[in-house]
């Protein structure tokens, strides 16, 4: 599949999904919004696919907003699609059933963050910086920013971020729970092939049963998601997948999951 905006490659059960728009430090148009939704609907049905890193191209950003010179036009009837838009991307990438790592090699700011919001693990280097500062703009965050942040670090930092509109480090973000974890930037290559090297080899149905128990369950009410999670560990007992990491584990052998 070509793009236009993004570029993509696979290597070893990992796809990586590159935001490619460097000149515009990557920020998020309605192009590489219906890009992104294509690329990740095929990651999706994709079998060979067991993780996917999404990063963006350039030294200075993973994604650095939305792109403000095509909102800027928009008429109010067209920013609520284009926040519907960008919100059933990222709710398509949060329940994709595959971990999702965010690269995050700069900034992350408004509809950069709230994009790595949405993946499922985001690691960062130590020079990159996070941030929603749409108040700055007159604008609210549109595509999950203050829902997102709210579930992910609290009430108290979705206000200070959203309020506030300036930006933290990445190390002050791993503080709150922004951020996974912060790694040096000539250490980050390293760090996000090793974690997603380590995902691509975990079993794949197990891997889909704890995201779905986690990102589903966790917005039920506690019962619901008690019975959620119990219906997902029964299932993995139907799969070749637990026998065989049972049987890796007694025999003191490395597992070889398949997906089955």
């Amino acid at each position: 599949m070509a793009f236009n905006t993004l570029l993509v490659e696979d290597k070893d059960g990992i796809r990586r999904i590159t935001l490619n728009r460097p000149d515009k430090l990557n920020a998020l148009n309605r192009e590489t919004l219906t890009e992104l939704h294509a690329a990740f609907s095929d990651a999706a049905t994709d079998a060979s696919v067991r993780v996917v890193v999404l990063t963006g191209a350039g030294p200075k950003a993973f994604v650095a907003g939305a792109d403000i010179a095509e909102m800027n036009g928009l008429s109010p009837a067209q920013a609520r699609d284009f926040s519907a838009h960008g919100q059933a991307l990222m709710t398509r990438i949060e329940r994709l059933g595959k971990p999702v790592i965010a690269r995050l090699n700069g900034f992350a700011l408004g509809g950069g963050l709230e994009l790595a919001m949405a993946c499922h693990l985001r690691i960062a280097a130590d020079t990159a910086k996070v941030g929603q500062p749409e108040i700055n703009l007159g604008l609210v965050p549109g595509f999950g920013g203050t829902q997102r942040l709210l579930r992910l670090a609290g009430r108290g930092v979705a206000l200070e971020l959203c309020l506030l509109g300036a930006p933290i480090n990445a190390e002050r973000a791993a503080g709150l729970g922004v951020v996974t974890k912060v790694v040096p930037a000539d250490q980050l290559d390293a760090e996000v092939d090793a974690l997603a090297s380590q995902l691509a080899n975990s079993a794949p149905l197990a891997l889909r049963g704890i995201l779905d128990a986690i990102v589903l369950g966790g917005e039920a009410p506690i019962d619901s998601g008690l019975d959620h999670e119990t219906q997902v560990f029964a299932v993995t007992f139907s799969t070749q997948d637990m026998k065989e990491g049972t049987d890796a584990f007694l025999a003191r052998r490395k597992p070889s999951f398949t997906g089955r």
